[in-house]
């Protein structure tokens, strides 16, 4: 394969593993680096990526702003899904692997590049995730995972392989976690980490305040929605990736957002992760209220039933399949209506939706009252009971002539 590969496009974050796979790959293969970030809203500023790509030997780099269509084209996407994975985690890291890819294979064909490269290691979802993408778009395409062909199998051999070559990394003994940033959330795993049992120290965390020293004050939001995507906060209209910048900034003002679970990996294993998605906490409620009053039941029903296979298949790394494109196309048909504008209180890690209003509203409160109507006859109900009855009564019935 040393002879074969003679252009690769690496995604590269500028991290600890990226900086050492792209000195790796020019030691191990002879080969051209192109260096390729995606500003997709990460914490940690971008401004010397591409000065240190080309200082760790890159032959060209790439360094680009894909914030709005991460958040437009892929975020949005899934929230009109309300995904979520095993019932906690928000997808944030799932989501902009397919986004990362596409652009690299885009990059790769603009470049002559044979081979595309990433950092992720054999244990993890993202070199599925990754390769899955890669493969989707181009059948041939070499790949090159580093993490399960090379011998540094720790963060402590990376980092005394970044020393011996003068590569500088933001990643210390003190504090060797695995992060990984965007504009929908940061994710935390390894070191003190690997322990379930251990709490996360309270300065790992970077989006949020502790919810004990959130304000005292609870704050009121209004989130506008037009057919299933935000659009506007307190009446004021932002771009998709300033709107959940500004939610982040909401809720992690008040704490809201972190998670720490131990979830269930596509490759077999348990991982603990620790989590801080404070706007799309935000917006995933926002969205499930304003869908309560503007679905019908059978069809919220029943896009709810898709709800884990879509987040599976995000998880797993099926973005570009064939599968998630259907249901988001069928999750799209249903959000023709939802629009209008919900209401929101932020208080010490809580988000809770305290109104809801839509042009579009199916909530009828002459039927809903409890005080006297004349559009709903109370006697139906018992017609309706004893349809719904027929088929347990005449179980019970049978069960007792037969003495069961």
């Amino acid at each position: 394969m040393t002879d074969t590969i003679k252009k690769v496009v690496l995604a590269y974050s500028g991290g600890l593993d990226t900086s050492v796979i792209l000195k790796w790959l020019i030691e191990t293969y002879g080969c051209e680096v192109v260096a390729f970030s995606a500003d997709l809203g990460q914490p940690e500023p971008l401004d010397h990526v591409e000065a240190n790509a080309y200082k760790t030997g890159a032959a060209k780099a790439y360094v680009e702003d894909l914030k709005e269509t991460f958040v437009r084209d892929y975020v949005f996407p899934m929230f009109r899904a309300n995904a979520i994975y095993e019932g906690e985690y928000l997808l944030g890291t799932s989501i902009a692997r397919p986004l990362i890819a596409k652009r690299q294979m885009e990059i790769a064909k603009m470049e002559g590049a044979d081979t595309v490269s990433h950092g992720a290691t054999g244990k993890g979802n993202d070199q599925v995730r990754f390769e899955l993408s890669y493969l989707s778009m181009d059948p041939h395409i070499k790949i090159v995972a580093p993490w399960r062909e090379w011998d540094l199998h720790s963060r402590t051999a990376l980092m005394d392989f970044a020393k011996r070559h003068g590569i500088q990394v933001p990643t210390t003994p003190s504090k060797p976690y695995s992060t990984d940033g965007n504009l929908l959330h940061i994710s935390y795993e390894g070191g003190i980490l690997e322990d379930p049992w251990a709490k996360p120290p309270e300065d790992l965390f970077q989006l949020t305040v502790s919810p004990q020293k959130a304000p005292d004050t609870p704050e009121t939001i209004e989130i506008g929605f037009a057919q299933g995507n935000p659009v506007a906060i307190n009446g004021k209209d932002f771009s998709p990736a300033d709107l959940l910048a500004e939610l982040n900034r909401l809720g992690g003002k008040h704490g809201v957002g972190r998670v720490d679970i131990v979830e269930n990996r596509f490759v077999g294993m348990k991982s603990r992760g620790v989590y801080e998605t404070p706007g799309g906490t935000i917006l995933r409620k926002a969205h499930m209220a304003m869908e309560s009053i503007t679905l019908d039941r059978e069809v919220h029903h029943l896009r709810d039933s898709l709800i884990p296979k879509y987040a599976e298949l995000i998880y797993n790394g099926f973005w570009f399949a064939p599968e998630r494109q259907l249901l988001q196309s069928m999750i799209d048909e249903t959000q023709r209506h939802v629009t209008g504008v919900v209401r929101l209180e932020l208080y010490k890690g809580s988000c809770t939706v305290v109104g809801r209003k839509s042009d579009y509203s199916l909530y009828s409160e002459a039927h809903a009252t409890f005080e006297d109507d004349v559009v709903y006859s109370q006697k139906d109900a018992e017609g309706f009971i004893r349809l719904n009855a027929l088929r347990l009564r005449i179980r019970k019935l049978m069960q007792d002539t037969r003495g069961l």
